[in-house]
Order: C-alpha cells, then sequence, then structure tokens
C-alpha cells in the first residue's frame, strides 16, 4: 500500500498541442472581426465611405464651350469666340516627384509605364513651342498655383492633358473679338465680363450662342499625383450656335457712314437709317450715328450703345400721311384724283390747321395733298373717316406694335385709344402728330403699300447654324392683307407722283423710279422740361415703282437750323443708290405715274 506523504500535487503545465489551439482560436476570432469590418467597409460600404473617399480623389477641369459666332447674311463675321486654355502648375506637386506612372498603349496594349520628371518636362517644352530650363523653371518651386502658358489651343491642350505631368491643370478661357468694329455695332451688342451677353444680339440670344461647358474628371492621389489607372472621364463641352442675319455688312457700313455724316453737317442729336428688303421683309442694314465698337463699349455713351431704329419712339409727321391716304381709298372715301377746295386755314370742331407754306384757297387732288403734304387738306379729307377707323387703320398698319426681330427694348410706340382722344388729337393722327412709332414701324407700314398689301414681319435674324453645320431657318409670322392690291398700287402712284410732281423731287434716283414721303414733326422735351425742344425730320422712300424691291427711311432728331430748309433726299438717294448697285437692281423701264396735283 502507498504511503501518504502530505505534499500537496503540482497541476500539470498546459501540453504544447493546448497552447497551438488557443493561439489559433484567439486568432481566428480577430480575422473574423477585421474580415467583418472590412465587408462591411468595402462590401457593402454602409457609410459610403468609398464614395466619398473616390470623390475626394477626382479632380474636375472645365472646358468651355465655344460661343457661337454672329455672322452676316453673306458669312462675314461679326463676332467670334475662341477657346484658349492657360496651363497651370502645382509647384509643390511637381519639384517633389521624380518619377510618375501613366497609362500608354504599348504593342496594342494598355500598359502603365514609368516617366522621369525630366521627360516630362521635355514634351511639356515641346508640345509648348517653350525652352526646356524655361518649362524648367516654372515647374519648380514652392507656390501652389503658377501659369506656365497662356492661350494654349484646344488640340495642344488636349495632347498635354494626356501628358499626365504631376501638378499640371489646364483651365479654359474664352475670348470674345469683333472684327468689323463697329459695323452693326449696337445691333451686335457686347458682352459682359466675357462671358454672358449684356447688349444687342449678344443679349438676346445668350442661350443660343453660349452652348454647353464640357468636363473633364480624373483621379488624384494623396500624394497630389494623377492616378493613372483611375477615373478618366470626358465630357465633351457642345459649343453654341452660330446666328446668321439678313444684314449686308458693307451696305451697313456705308449706311452708317452716311447718316453720320448728315448728323455731323446739321448737329442732330442722333440719326438713324433702316433699308429693308420689300419681298422677304429682311433689314439689309439698320445704320445708328455713333455706333458702339464692341471691342470696346465703354467707350461709347449709354444711350448710343442700343438701336434707336427700334427702341426710340417719336412722332412721325407727314409720313402718317400715307396711311390715311390708303385708308381713305380702301374705305371707298376717296379716290387720287378726286377734287378737294382747300382754304389757307381749315378749321373744323374748333381745331384750327394751317400748312408749311402759305397758300391761298386752293383745287387740289387727294394726290396732291400728300404731293405737297398739306396738313388743311390731310384733314379734310380724312374726317370721311370715324374716329375708331382711323385708330383701327393705323393699328392695322402695325402701329402700336412692336416689329419683334429679336433685339432689346423694342419700342410699341403710343397709339391711344379712340375714346381717349381730346377734341386735337382726333385729327393730328392724320397727320402723324398725337401718335408715336419707331423708325422700323413705319418701315414696316410702308413694305405692306410696296408689297402690294401684304405686310411682312419684319426679320434680322435668317437662322441659326447648329456647331454640325445644320441650318435652322427662323420662321418668320404669316403674311397679312392689310389692304387690297388695288388699293395699294394707287397708293405707290401717289407716292410716285410726290417724287415726279410735287415736293419731293430730291429723292428722284437716276434711271430709277421713286416714290416716296418726308416727316416733321416736334420733338418733345426729354430733360424733364415742358413743350417742345426741336424736331423730328424724316424721309422714306421705296424703289424702283415699277417693281419695289426696297424701302430705305433717313431720321434725324433735332438737327440744328430752319426745320423747313433741312432735307434727308441727298442722304436717301445716296443709300437707295446704292442699296440698289449692290443688288444689280435693273433700271426701270416703265413710264413714271405723274397724278395731277391740281384739280381741274
Amino acid at each position: 500500500m502507498a504511503q501518504n506523504t502530505g505534499k500537496a500535487r503540482k497541476p500539470k503545465a498546459p501540453s504544447a498541442t493546448r497552447r497551438l489551439r488557443l493561439g489559433l482560436g484567439l486568432m481566428l476570432t480577430l480575422l473574423l472581426v477585421v474580415g467583418g469590418k472590412l465587408f462591411l467597409v468595402q462590401g457593402l460600404d454602409v457609410g459610403g465611405m468609398a464614395e466619398a473617399a473616390l470623390k475626394n480623389r477626382l479632380t474636375p477641369v472645365a472646358l468651355p464651350a465655344e460661343r457661337g459666332s454672329i455672322l452676316d447674311a453673306n458669312g462675314t463675321v461679326l463676332a467670334s469666340s475662341v477657346i484658349r486654355y492657360n496651363v497651370v502648375v502645382d509647384q509643390t506637386v511637381n519639384t517633389k516627384t521624380e518619377t510618375f506612372r501613366r497609362l500608354e498603349t504599348v504593342d496594342g496594349k494598355d500598359a502603365l509605364v514609368k516617366v522621369s520628371r525630366d521627360q516630362g518636362i521635355s514634351e511639356l517644352a515641346a508640345l509648348l513651342g517653350m525652352g526646356r530650363d524655361d518649362v524648367k523653371t516654372a515647374l519648380t518651386g514652392t507656390q501652389r498655383y503658377y501659369i506656365v502658358a497662356k492661350d494654349v489651343k484646344p488640340d495642344v491642350e488636349d495632347r498635354i492633358s494626356k501628358l499626365q505631368i504631376p501638378g499640371i491643370v489646364t483651365e479654359g478661357t474664352s475670348k470674345r473679338v469683333y472684327p468689323n468694329g463697329s459695323v452693326a455695332g449696337g445691333i451686335v451688342g457686347f458682352l459682359k465680363d466675357g462671358e454672358s451677353g449684356q447688349a444687342g444680339l449678344e443679349q438676346t440670344q445668350d442661350e443660343v450662342l453660349k452652348g454647353t461647358a464640357g468636363k473633364r474628371l480624373f483621379e488624384i492621389g494623396a500624394d497630389g499625383l494623377r492616378i493613372p489607372v483611375g477615373v478618366d472621364q470626358l465630357t465633351p463641352a457642345v459649343n453654341g450656335k452660330d446666328i446668321k442675319l439678313t444684314l449686308n455688312s458693307d451696305l451697313q457700313y456705308f449706311a452708317q457712314q452716311a447718316i453720320q455724316s448728315q448728323r455731323d453737317k446739321l448737329s442732330a442729336e442722333w440719326g438713324v437709317i433702316v433699308v429693308s428688303d420689300i419681298k422677304t421683309g429682311n433689314i439689309i442694314a439698320m445704320a445708328d450715328t455713333n455706333a458702339p465698337d464692341p471691342n470696346d463699349p465703354g467707350k461709347a455713351e449709354a444711350k448710343d450703345r442700343g438701336v434707336r431704329a427700334v427702341t426710340a419712339a417719336y412722332e412721325p409727321g407727314s409720313v402718317e400721311k400715307m396711311i390715311t391716304a390708303a385708308a381713305l381709298i380702301e374705305e371707298g372715301k376717296a379716290s387720287p384724283l378726286e377734287k378737294f377746295t382747300i382754304p389757307p386755314s381749315y378749321t373744323v370742331d374748333g381745331q384750327t390747321f394751317s400748312d408749311s407754306f402759305t397758300h391761298g384757297t386752293e383745287d387740289r387732288t387727294l394726290a396732291g395733298i400728300l404731293g405737297w403734304s398739306m396738313n388743311t387738306g390731310t384733314v379734310m379729307a380724312g374726317q370721311r373717316l370715324s374716329k375708331d377707323q382711323r385708330h383701327d387703320w393705323l393699328a392695322k398698319f402695325g402701329i402700336g406694335e412692336a416689329p419683334r426681330i429679336g433685339l432689346p427694348a423694342e419700342a410699341t410706340g403710343i397709339l391711344t385709344p379712340a375714346d381717349q382722344w381730346d377734341g386735337r388729337q382726333e385729327y393730328t393722327v392724320l397727320f402723324g402728330q398725337g401718335v408715336s412709332q419707331s423708325t422700323l414701324q413705319t418701315v414696316r407700314a410702308f413694305q405692306s403699300i410696296a408689297n402690294d398689301g401684304v405686310m411682312l414681319q419684319p426679320r434680322l435674324i435668317d437662322s441659326y447654324i447648329t456647331p454640325e453645320g445644320t441650318e435652322e431657318k427662323v420662321p418668320a409670322e404669316p403674311p397679312r392683307q392689310i389692304v387690297s392690291k388695288e388699293t395699294a398700287r394707287q397708293v405707290r402712284d401717289i407716292l410716285e407722283s410726290a417724287v415726279t410732281e410735287g415736293r419731293i423731287k430730291e429723292a428722284g434716283v437716276d434711271g430709277y423710279r421713286v416714290g416716296a414721303k418726308t416727316g416733321t414733326s416736334q420733338s418733345p422735351c426729354d430733360d424733364g422740361k415742358s413743350g417742345f425742344c426741336g424736331f423730328t425730320a424724316s424721309m422714306v422712300g421705296m424703289a424702283p415703282m415699277d417693281d419695289p424691291r426696297f424701302i430705305v427711311e433717313v431720321v434725324l432728331q433735332r438737327p440744328k437750323g430752319d426745320i423747313y430748309g433741312i432735307s434727308n433726299g441727298p442722304t436717301f438717294r445716296s443709300v437707295m443708290s446704292q442699296t440698289l448697285r449692290t443688288f444689280n437692281v435693273q433700271p426701270s423701264t416703265g413710264e413714271p405715274a405723274r397724278l395731277a396735283q391740281y384739280a381741274k
């Protein structure tokens, strides 16, 4: 039997096997914890951490769209843009990067290629046409933003981007240029801060012209280097559309010179000329004095930066007698050769009217009343129309209705309702006072008479041209028959007789039959004073009368001197002659109208 010594037995130490199992268990537990965390982060990405990290690494570079050009009817460039880029470097990134990798195609396969900083500098210098040492100096230093080169063309910028040089990015810029300077300067307009339209068509057509910017998106690592196999996305810019106008820039230049000369000669505040194609409604020229140069619009006064042919409304004066004659003939109230016995002054409803020249009691025809621009006879004949008829015929001829040609601040003019006319205004509207309209509104009214009674919407914008070269014609409003073809013919005979037999012989153009009408009206003060401050003088005419093609109107605001001694005839004649030559219009062959001015 064994004996009990009384000493406690020591526990056995864990075996090597047990220790191994314990360590493996702990390791597996840790792996499960770490793996689960990785699964949550990378697999499920519950918090969007991967996406957030990617976004932090993405660097966008804006690619500006090229703004569309503005062209005249023959394709002459009036406004255009060029896209250029600045090459910019973060010197702190480039300086410290002796080598980098980029993705290239090697033997037909994509491969990561190691590139030295020196090689990148040499490649960049070759693309920029700069000395290698100059480029290296530009890329070396501690500045976070340094411009290496400016005005880099788009194709060169694309090749620079593909070099993937550390720290190099490009910034797009757009430069607007106006090769013809002040020719149609007010019509074309200009940009604000070189980006958005500020005046003229640049303003109203901004959405069409500016296009849609693009974007290049690539991935940058924490070290500031571009990740060669990372995100590299390109969203190309969509360039704006070109705008083709109806203007002839050569004739526009001629008209601007002509009206500027007339304005300077007579010290007028301003002047305008409009030339319109009768058959299409196209505006061939629309000239202002002191036209701004869009390359430097600040040199022009603010009042000269618009287009007065559509923004300035004024009392038209006697050119409105054409509408009165057309209404009388169309309503069957009078005929061109009807006799009117006209006293030296004429009184109706307590209102007395006289003429700009002294005369006794005379027997005149309706043609003679217009040919000698007699207010007395116009009121005498025009009172045959009711007040509502007088108002409605002015409205039918577009008075009180803006032409809507696509320019800012087009005036509607003032055509007061007939029931609001006072005792004098109900008669003065017959000869163009107590009503206001723009030059283009007057041209539109005369166009309808020249076009056999059919009014066409004036057109300045002919079409839009897409970046792909597709031309999109801008539709015009439907034509409107204002008076009958026969009425229009009779009114044209009256207008031609005003040149051949009446007081407007100065409007005649050698070799061509011309019809015309003058207008003179008092100009209300616009500086806060009451009453009138000077006159507005105009002449509007059409040619050739055997097949009318063009309307020309010349307007001067507040010329100095005796208003009855002032003539726009030479300017009208010069511009009309140039227009007919420009479009190779054949001389007239038929006999001109010579309606009697005095009744027998």
